[in-house]
C-alpha cells in the first residue's frame, strides 16, 4: 500500500465532514444516510481503506462527542461500516455493490443486536433493538445511492 498525502488529505476532509453531519443530530433517516453515502463517496474515489477507516473512527467519534448513547455497540458499528465499504469496494457492479454492502450491513446489525449481544448478557434496549435492524438496511441503500451519484457527478466534472 504507497502512502499518499493526497489519499489521507482526502480522508480527513471527508471524516471531517462525516462528523459534522453527524453532529447535526438529525433523524436517522436522514443521518444515517448521509453517513453511508459518505462511507461510499471515500471507498469510491479515495479507496476502500479510506471508506473503511472512516467507519471505523465515526463510532467512536460520536461516543465521545455524546451522540452514540450506547457504547457496547461501538465495535459491532465499527465492523459494519468496514464491512459496507470494503463489500461496496470489492464489486465492479455499482448497484450490485450497493445492494450486497448494504444487505450484509443490515443482517451484521440485525445479529449483533438480537444474538451476539444477548449472548454476551448485555441486555440491549429496545430502542437500540429498533435502531440497528430494518432502517439500517433503508439508510445503507440510500446512503450508497447518494454516495454513487456524487461520486459520478464527480467523475463527469473531472471528465
Amino acid at each position: 500500500m504507497k502512502f499518499e498525502t493526497k489519499s489521507l488529505i482526502r480522508t480527513a476532509l471527508l471524516l471531517a465532514l462525516t462528523l459534522i453531519v453527524q453532529s447535526f443530530k438529525m433523524p436517522q433517516l436522514i443521518t444515517g444516510s448521509l453517513v453511508n453515502a459518505m462511507l461510499i463517496i471515500a471507498a469510491g474515489t479515495v479507496g476502500m481503506y479510506s471508506g473503511i477507516s472512516i467507519g471505523l473512527l465515526t463510532p467512536v467519534i460520536a461516543f465521545f462527542v455524546g451522540i452514540l448513547k450506547f457504547p457496547p455497540m461501538i465495535p459491532f458499528i465499527m465492523i459494519g461500516n468496514a464491512l459496507y465499504a470494503w463489500i461496496f469496494s470489492s464489486q465492479k457492479n455499482i448497484i450490485f455493490g450497493i445492494s450486497l454492502a448494504s444487505v450484509v450491513k443490515y443482517l451484521w446489525f440485525l445479529i449483533s443486536v438480537k444474538y451476539i449481544l444477548k449472548s454476551l448478557s448485555i441486555k440491549v434496549p429496545a430502542l437500540v433493538v429498533q435502531t440497528f435492524t430494518l432502517p439500517q438496511l433503508f439508510t445503507a441503500f440510500l446512503g450508497g445511492i447518494i454516495g454513487s451519484t456524487i461520486i459520478l457527478l464527480l467523475k463527469k466534472i473531472k471528465d
